[in-house]
């Protein structure tokens, strides 16, 4: 019973110093050109289960319509500059116009969008119109097995951020993503949550072109369903982004530091860290996107061959060669072993996807794939790296970063702080009482550099 009462005494301790952290994260005197961004994952009352397997929370309004206005008050008492939600259940219009009302009284302007194929949750962002002008609003639906969408904002800083060469105030442009991954239900579904990624990333740089905006910071927020050690992570990476609350904490990519702090309690009862902002500063230097794209989709086909059929490098190379009676991998055989991968999908690789991917393994253009250049670029930790499992630092070849030019106008964001609620998550760990979402909210601190 002592022991019990330690620790429960220890827990209210650690609860009390995160909440007094908090308060002066959040209330502390900050430049006023600072701004905050919070992303959470409600948990739509839906899926949220009960006592029993089959039963919701969304059969009983007084539990969903108590513990959404307790968020509504969390958010409120964080007054973040930028909110990004998801699994709101847009389905329930009770529910939507508590957020409408609530969170435009506190003068935000509210963004919804509804999942594909009514699903019934979404997601919802709010922007504070005393931190942001919203320039532009678009939607970006994967149509895909998960159903998943993507919300972009082009917003303007409603203060000016800084003065340029010819002494003029400049306010500060940046590109906001919200969105949610697929869960991953199983190992073939990895290729999905990367290509949803990636049409993100191709979505900004589409939309960048069509308005000729010059180079800006990048936050990606949202529930990515995925820890540091898969491939989304190491892809976004490798783009040039970087999880903000890593940043805040300094923690590396190592395996040492990936599960130094949790933000989701899953339904199979695993605690792992999912819930990122990330921020792609514009004067950071990064690969051309379809060539970290192709690196990943070669570093899951590596996870599959290696971990999931538990193959060796030479065993890998007879499946990807299949019956070709020479020492060669063919085209035909590649895209045979892709099919028996579960990679093969309009939701996954499509055929051009797959003759790209072919062109990059396929270095001498002789058209066949050798020994040498399936260890080079499929089964070489340095050109790609195995899901889940590998942390290994990519190499990077001389010449194949894209770099932007120097322009005064370009300017970005530094991490001041990044807070999860409620601590214990930052410890690594899930409390029992928590019991606002099977999520953390994660709240950052940005300041104009």
């Amino acid at each position: 019973m002592a022991k019990k009462q330690q620790r429960r005494e220890a827990a209210a301790r650690r609860r009390r110093e995160h909440l007094h952290r908090r308060r002066s994260l959040l209330l502390q005197p900050r430049d006023e050109r600072c701004v905050s961004c919070t992303t959470f994952n409600i948990l739509a009352p839906i899926y949220k289960r009960m006592d029993s397997e089959n039963c919701r929370e969304s059969q009983y309004r007084a539990y969903w319509f108590s513990r959404n206005d307790k968020i509504i008050d969390r958010l409120l008492a964080d007054c973040s500059s930028i909110i990004c939600l998801q699994e709101v259940w847009l389905g329930n219009d009770e529910l939507v116009d508590m957020y409408e009302k609530r969170l435009g009284e506190a003068n935000y302007s509210l963004f919804k969008l509804a999942r594909t194929n009514n699903r019934g949750d979404g997601l919802l962002t709010a922007v504070h119109k005393s931190y942001f002008h919203v320039l532009n609003y678009r939607e970006l639906l994967f149509n895909d097995f998960g159903d998943r969408v993507a919300q972009l904002l082009h917003v303007e800083s409603a203060i000016p951020s800084w003065q340029n060469r010819s002494s003029s105030c400049v306010q500060q442009q940046s590109l906001i993503v919200n969105t949610h991954l697929l869960f991953p239900h199983d190992h073939s579904l990895s290729i999905v949550r990367l290509k949803q990624v990636y049409k993100i990333l191709q979505h900004i740089e589409a939309y960048q072109e069509e308005h000729k905006l010059g180079p800006m910071p990048i936050i990606l927020c949202g529930d990515w369903n995925g820890s540091k050690r898969g491939q989304v992570y190491k892809f976004l990476r490798s783009q040039g982004f970087v999880s903000s609350y890593d940043t805040a904490h300094q923690y590396s990519d190592s395996e040492e530091d990936a599960h130094k702090w949790v933000s989701h309690r899953n339904h199979r009862g695993n605690i792992c860290g999912v819930d990122f902002i990330w921020l792609l500063n514009p004067n950071k230097s990064r690969k051309p996107l379809k060539t970290s794209w192709n690196e990943a989709v070669f570093g899951i086909i590596k996870y599959l061959l290696l971990q999931v059929a538990s193959l060796s490098e030479e065993n890998a190379f007879a499946l990807l060669k299949a019956d070709s009676r020479d020492d060669h991998i063919t085209y035909s055989s590649f895209c045979q072993a892709l099919c028996q991968l579960g990679m093969v999908h309009p939701d996954r690789l499509n055929s051009e996807e797959i003759e790209d991917l072919w062109s990059e393994a396929d270095r001498d253009g002789d058209g066949v794939v050798d020994y040498k250049e399936f260890q080079r670029c499929i089964w070489s930790p340095t050109c790609c790296s195995q899901e889940e499992e590998d942390d290994t630092e990519i190499d990077i070849p001389d010449g194949s970063l894209v770099t932007f030019e120097a322009n005064d106008e370009a300017f970005g964001f530094t991490v001041k702080e990044a807070v999860l609620f409620p601590p214990e998550v930052e410890k690594g760990m899930w409390p029992e009482n928590y019991s606002l979402s099977d999520h953390a909210p994660l709240t950052v601190v940005f300041s104009p550099s």
